[in-house]
């Protein structure tokens, strides 16, 4: 058949192509499945050990591989960097025309192929063994070239691809992929990985924003309104006015004791101009710790249907204020 005559779509609809194309979807699915259940229930022995030498590694973790099992490589590279790991991807082909440069003999390698027999990555097994490194190997066959080189050993479980052929790598890098972030996983855990870290490798995304502290986002030093709980409130209302957030804090021995909003302003008319910052105050104004996500302090105040927080220490001083707006302009939403 020509290639061209293979690749054309079919005139029309087949009878029962949808009913046909969902067992084939659920089919994948099973048989994929099964394999991830068959990998957590028999991990490779070696998993353990791969965990430390990479925790211990000095430099980087190098991932290498071609074709499928390539794409996967550069994954897991990525998800490691992006969770305290660092790990970047080198092409085995590119590697065996000079990019081998790019190792550090304080690098661990881990080499990702199937059958174990991936011509591209000689080259590269070659180096790690001339020169000492760590090499991780990750295929399906126990007695590969790879995995008979390699100092670590990440043999995948026998399970069937998923096409009806047996040929497109399918299950085989499914397996690979998760592996990959079981292994990412696992090592930030052990470094303690937290939320702020995660969001110092992602500074461009929304989800960095939500995991973004009210510390980060908050305004201090010289944008905090306070006054003194005896300021005449002519004086509050331009310090209001000066940082343009349409509040003040009433700070008395250097702790946050009251608020006064636009709100309290218009409750207060009544010979207002006649009061101190203390008599027009709201006591026990609600605050926030520096520590808190910034997505629960923009939860707790359309909860309490104010726009502002302030945010202060264990000891109740002011170290700064976080108004909606800003969040909402971070991408907190």
């Amino acid at each position: 058949m020509r290639l061209d005559a293979f690749l054309r779509a079919p005139d029309g609809p087949a009878a029962g192509a949808a009913a046909d194309a969902l067992a084939t979807a659920r089919r994948v699915l099973r048989t994929e499945g099964q394999a991830l259940l068959a990998l957590a229930d028999r991990l490779p022995g070696d998993f353990a050990e791969a965990v430390a030498r990479m925790l211990g590694c000095r430099g980087r973790v190098i991932l290498s591989g071609i074709g499928k099992s390539g794409h996967i490589a550069r994954k897991v590279a990525a998800t490691l960097s992006s969770t305290g790991t660092p790990a970047f991807f080198l092409h085995a082909a590119e590697a065996s025309h000079g990019d081998l440069g790019t190792i550090t003999d304080a690098d661990v390698v881990m080499a990702l192929s199937n059958s174990g027999e991936t011509a591209e990555l000689g080259d590269l097994i070659a180096h790690t063994r001339r020169f000492g490194l760590t090499l991780i190997g990750v295929s399906a066959r126990a007695d590969s070239t790879l995995m008979r080189a390699a100092d670590l050993r990440l043999t995948l479980p026998a399970a069937p691809e998923a096409c009806r052929m047996g040929l497109a790598p399918t299950t085989s890098t499914t397996m690979m992929l998760a592996l990959g972030d079981a292994l990412a996983v696992a090592l930030a855990e052990a470094r303690g990985f937290l939320p702020e870290h995660f969001r110092t490798f992602h500074p461009g995304g929304r989800l960095a924003a939500r995991l973004a502290r009210a510390s980060q986002i908050m305004r201090a030093g010289d944008a905090l309104p306070l006054v003194a709980p005896d300021a005449p409130m002519a004086e509050t209302i331009l310090v209001m006015t000066a940082k343009g957030l349409g509040v003040a804090g009433v700070v008395a021995g250097g702790r946050l004791t009251g608020i006064i909003t636009d709100g309290d302003l218009r409750r207060h008319m009544a010979g207002l101009m006649d009061r101190r910052a203390a008599e027009v105050a709201t006591p026990n104004p609600l605050t926030a710790p520096p520590q808190m996500l910034a997505a629960e302090a923009v939860a707790l105040m359309n909860a309490r249907k104010v726009t502002v927080l302030f945010v202060v220490d264990p000891g109740g001083r002011p170290l700064g204020v976080l108004h909606l707006h800003d969040c909402l302009r971070a991408g907190v939403a």
